[in-house]
Formats: structure tokens, C-alpha cells, sequence
């Protein structure tokens, strides 16, 4: 996998220079977002920046929109027959609601794990490859390093290796979890978005996906949604708080915990509310 690498800062002799730097480290920028299901304005003016190599973690209450703004992120949202939206995301400088953006080529970039594990009833090879397959590869061989390389990313390889051919259902959920990360990586993305993915999972099965998350972001630009105050707090470089489809605060998740510029958000991560 390429990854684009902001320069390195020669000398911090301008603002200008260390503008353009942060603006070169900028994976999302999400300009004036407003989003509606129907008649229902699920998001509000968000203004987002998701930067390369992070784990950006977004928390709040239950129907704040957090689920639905990363879904927007690869266009997910577009599954509902209601929605429209006004505003930009832009992925590397491209505003991806631009009709010549073809969403197939975004969602190969824009990799997605869900709540709940969702292993496809084949066996683990054969989960691993289905996107591979899709995009064309063919060759035993190269499917075959793909399944390795994915598998050891993921750190399932070493308690899988000898049974690949056995069906994924027969996995624990945490490994069918991590399964689902080693199907994402498959199609080597830029992004990985994470939709509460250690939720239905046990204390250590979340460790494992916790430690992955830490390993991942080498490689990858995170973004995942948590109730878990604990794990935003645990695993991310930056933290964006929603409220009532509204970004509250968005700053480096250490600021955000330990001090807080609006009130609302205290009251969240003191557990005065949701």
C-alpha cells in the first residue's frame, strides 16, 4: 500500500509553512456538512478535520449522528432513499459527493468495519479474498500472500493458519471481528472507519482489537466511533464530541479529557448526561 507522507517541516521560520504542513497531513476535510433523513436534520454544519496516520475517535450519545457522519465518510449514507445533503467532504482534495467520483473507487479507499462482526458465511480464505477477487486478482499466488500479509495485519494469522479453509462462523467473535479487519485490509485502504467495533465483544477480545487499532494507524488513518469513554480516551490522538447532530468540540483527545473548553462536553465524559 502507498501512503501519501506530509513533508517533513524544514524550519518553523513561518505560519504559512506550518498552515500548508497541516493542511498536506489532512485525510478528510469536512466543510459545512448538513445532512437530512426526510424531514429530519441529522447533521448540522460539521466542520471536520481527520488527519493521516490518527485515530480519530467520535463520541456522544445515542442518535447524535455519529454513525451517520462516518457513513457519510464513504457514502454509505446514500443506502437510505431519503437523504441529502449540503456541503463538502473532501477525501485528499476531492469532494466526493462530485458525480465524477465514482463511489466504487472511494469505497476501496474508505475501508468499513461494523458493530457487530459480519463474517460472510465462506470459509476464511475466502472471506479475506472476496475483495481482492472483485477488483480482479485471480492469481493463486497473490491471492495466497494477500490472505498471509492480510491475516498478520490483522493478528489472527498465527490462530488461523492451520484452518483456512474452515468456515468463519466456527471463529470466536473477537476473531471474527479481527477477521472483518483482515478483510478491509485486503484491498489495501487508505482509511479504515470503525463503527463501535469492539461493542459485542468480550474484555479481552477488545484489548486485542484495541492493541490492532494502536499497530494499524502506522499504516493507516483511523476513525472510529465509541460510547466507550475509556477506549476514546485509551486509543485516540484526537477526539471529536457530537451532540444533537452538532460537533461540540473537536480537539487532541488528552485536551478533551482533561480539560474541556465547552461545558457540554465535561458533562458527556463526567457522565452528567447520555
Amino acid at each position: 500500500m502507498s501512503t501519501l507522507v506530509a513533508p517533513k517541516k524544514e524550519a518553523a521560520d513561518s505560519l504559512d509553512n506550518y498552515k500548508n504542513l497541516n493542511d498536506n497531513n489532512k485525510v478528510y476535510q469536512t466543510k459545512e456538512l448538513n445532512l437530512w433523513y426526510g424531514s429530519n436534520h441529522a447533521l448540522k454544519q460539521i466542520n471536520l478535520d481527520i488527519y493521516e496516520n490518527e485515530v480519530t475517535a467520535i463520541i456522544g450519545p445515542s442518535g447524535c449522528g455519529k454513525s451517520t457522519y462516518i457513513k457519510a465518510l464513504n457514502r454509505m449514507i446514500e443506502m437510505v432513499p431519503s437523504v441529502k445533503t449540503s456541503g463538502e467532504i473532501q477525501y485528499r482534495g476531492r469532494n466526493i459527493f462530485d458525480k465524477r467520483y465514482g463511489v466504487e473507487e472511494l469505497r476501496t479507499k474508505v475501508g468499513m468495519v461494523f458493530q457487530k462482526p459480519n463474517p460472510f458465511p465462506k470459509s476464511i480464505y475466502e472471506n479475506v479474498v472476496y475483495g481482492p477477487r472483485i477488483h480482479g486478482i485471480r492469481d493463486k499466488k497473490v491471492l495466497n500472500q494477500i490472505v498471509e500479509k492480510s491475516l498478520k495485519g490483522a493478528a489472527l494469522w498465527d490462530e488461523v493458519k492451520d484452518r483456512l479453509q474452515d468456515n468463519a462462523y466456527g471463529l470466536s467473535g473477537g476473531q471474527q471481528q479481527r477477521l472483518c479487519i483482515a478483510r478491509c485490509l485486503a484491498i489495501e485502504p487508505d482509511v479504515i472507519l470503525m463503527d463501535e467495533p469492539t461493542s459485542a465483544l468480550d474484555p479481552i477480545s477488545t484489548l486485542k482489537v484495541e492493541e490492532l487499532v494502536q499497530v494499524l494507524k502506522k499504516e493507516y488513518s483511523i476513525i472510529i466511533v465509541t460510547h466507550n469513554m475509556q477506549q476514546a480516551a485509551r486509543i485516540s490522538d484526537r477526539t471529536a464530541f457530537f451532540l444533537n447532530g452538532e460537533v461540540v468540540e473537536f480537539a487532541e483527545t488528552d485536551k478533551i479529557f482533561s480539560n474541556p473548553t465547552d461545558k457540554r462536553t465535561e458533562d458527556y465524559i463526567t457522565g452528567r448526561f447520555g
